[in-house]
C-alpha cells in the first residue's frame, strides 16, 4: 500500500504557542513544532480570529445610555408601606428598559416585595438624588430622562396598573433580579417596587431599593 502523506505529518500535541517576530508583525506557532520545521519563508503562519461578546448592559453603558440609582431609607412597617419607582415622564422622548433591581438592608422584619407596572403609588412622592450615569468617562456626564422616585411610611396600596409578581424575604436577606431590559416602559410608564411586612405589621422597618436601567430615544 502506498504510504500516506499523513505518515510524515507531525501532530500538534498541545495548545501552547510560541511567537516568531521576523518583521513588524508577531506570528504564533505551536510550541512543539521547531523553528526548523516552520519558518516564515516556507510555511503559512497560523492565524486567529477573536470574537468578544459584550453584555447588553455594558454596551449601553459604553453608549452613555445606562444609569444606576438608589432610594435610601425607605421606611415602612407599623401598619405603613414604602416604595420606589423608575418613572418615565410623558415628555421624556425615550423608552425605559429596566435591567436590574435590588432590595436590601432590611434587618428588623420579614418583608414582602411587590412589582407593579404603570400604577399610581400612594403617599407623598419624593425624588432620589442618588442617580448617576454608569459611564463616568463621558464629560459632561449623561443625564437620565427617567426619574427615580420613592415614598416612605405610606398607607394603602398602588392604584391602577398591574401587580405582576411578588416575593417574600427574611430579615437581612437581599432580594435582587437581573431583567436584561425585558421590562420596557414608554413615556408616562413606571416600574414600582412596593415594600410591606404583612407577617409582622407592627414592627418598624427600613431598607433601600436600587435600580439599573437604560434609555433609548423614540425615533
Amino acid at each position: 500500500m502506498d504510504k500516506s502523506i499523513l505518515d510524515n505529518f507531525i501532530p500538534w500535541k498541545s495548545a501552547d504557542f510560541y511567537t516568531f517576530s521576523g518583521s513588524d508583525t508577531v506570528t504564533y506557532f505551536p510550541s512543539n513544532v521547531s523553528s526548523q520545521e516552520i519558518s516564515p519563508e516556507s510555511q503559512t503562519p497560523v492565524s486567529f480570529n477573536y470574537i468578544a461578546e459584550i453584555p447588553i448592559a455594558t454596551a449601553k453603558s459604553m453608549e452613555g445610555k445606562y444609569f444606576v440609582g438608589t432610594a435610601v431609607d425607605i421606611i415602612f412597617g407599623e401598619a405603613t408601606n414604602g416604595w420606589a419607582r423608575l418613572y418615565n415622564p410623558p415628555d421624556s422622548g425615550v423608552n425605559l428598559y429596566v435591567n436590574a433591581w435590588s432590595v436590601s438592608d432590611i434587618s428588623s422584619t420579614p418583608f414582602r416585595v411587590q412589582i407593579w407596572f404603570n400604577c399610581t403609588p400612594p403617599g407623598i412622592i419624593q425624588e432620589s438624588p442618588f442617580v448617576s450615569s454608569a459611564n463616568t468617562t463621558i464629560i459632561p456626564h449623561p443625564q437620565p430622562k427617567t426619574i427615580l422616585q420613592f415614598g416612605v411610611g405610606v398607607r394603602g396600596f398602588p392604584a391602577g396598573g398591574n401587580l405582576v409578581f411578588s416575593r417574600n424575604g427574611l430579615p437581612g436577606i437581599t432580594i435582587e433580579e437581573e431583567e436584561n431590559g425585558r421590562f420596557i416602559f414608554p413615556p408616562g410608564g413606571s416600574f414600582i417596587i412596593f415594600l410591606s411586612n404583612p407577617e409582622r405589621p407592627t414592627l418598624p422597618a427600613i431598607g433601600r431599593i436600587a435600580f439599573g436601567w437604560w434609555e433609548e430615544p423614540i425615533l
